[in-house]
């Protein structure tokens, strides 16, 4: 069996319905499985699971908004079970929704280590996904990223975001090496490109993923390669060109 499931962010199709067409599509790519955005699943994550089983797909990991699964844990381990993920990954903090300073980020941090017990208690992992602005230097040196993973909560390292932020992506990936359970694969269009909002398909940007790969093959417990792009204008070329590309540097 492959160390590495390789799987597709369902938001990166999110303007291209219905689902039912793009699962077919990434199955028969070769995609192994997606990774739902909420609300994608909604108030029907059986009838969710039996799309993604249909298409021959699974639902490793799915992202959940922070509200919910931090006051609302119980249902996001329902849905967690009933569409047969292995781990709750929060995807995001809203600007209003971040904290201001050090102690901040550390009782956010403590809020979401309570919750990984509860999450595994139930048999489950917690994960948590960034952007660029956890890696932004606060007052005593350290970053928010330095306060969210660790204690229980897992890594779900967008390396596109990562290097957005103007980090070595490669050092990086080492420091959280025995936390990340999966990588989001993303890469950059060239400085300057403006068109899909300066993303890119995976191997046609700056990202250099063989130097990096490596890196990522070393992660004990990153299972999962998932392939996004925020804003692509035509799904399928996206889903195409990025697992051809995964499949020839993932060996």
């Amino acid at each position: 069996m492959p160390k590495h499931l390789i799987s597709f962010q369902l938001y990166s199709a999110r303007n291209f319905p219905p689902l039912e067409t793009v699962l077919e599509g990434l199955a028969k790519i070769g995609y192994d499985a997606v990774e739902p955005y909420y609300p994608l699943y909604g108030d029907d994550a059986a009838g969710y699971r039996a799309k993604v089983d249909a298409a021959g797909l699974k639902t490793p990991t799915f992202h959940a908004p922070l509200d919910g699964v931090t006051g609302d844990t119980a249902r996001f381990i329902d849905i967690a079970k009933t569409i047969g993920a292995h781990t709750i990954v929060i995807p995001y903090i809203g600007a209003d929704d971040r904290p201001t300073d050090v102690d901040g980020w550390k009782k956010l941090g403590e809020t979401l280590a309570k919750t990984a017990e509860t999450a595994k208690a139930a048999g489950l992992g917690l994960g948590y996904h960034n952007h660029d602005f956890e890696y932004a230097t606060l007052a005593d040196g350290s970053r928010p990223i330095d306060h969210l993973i660790g204690n229980g909560v897992a890594s779900e390292l967008d390396l596109g975001w990562v290097a957005r932020a103007g980090k070595d992506v490669a050092p990086e990936i080492d420091r959280l090496a025995s936390e990340i359970i999966a990588f989001h694969i993303k890469d950059i269009a060239p400085a300057g490109t403006t068109a899909e909002d300066g993303w890119a398909d995976v191997g046609q940007g700056i990202v250099d993923w063989a130097g990096l790969w490596p890196h990522i093959a070393k992660a004990p417990k990153a299972g999962v390669l998932v392939a996004e792009h925020d804003n692509p204008a035509d799904w399928k070329r996206f889903a195409e060109r990025s697992f051809a590309a995964i499949k020839s540097f993932a060996v």
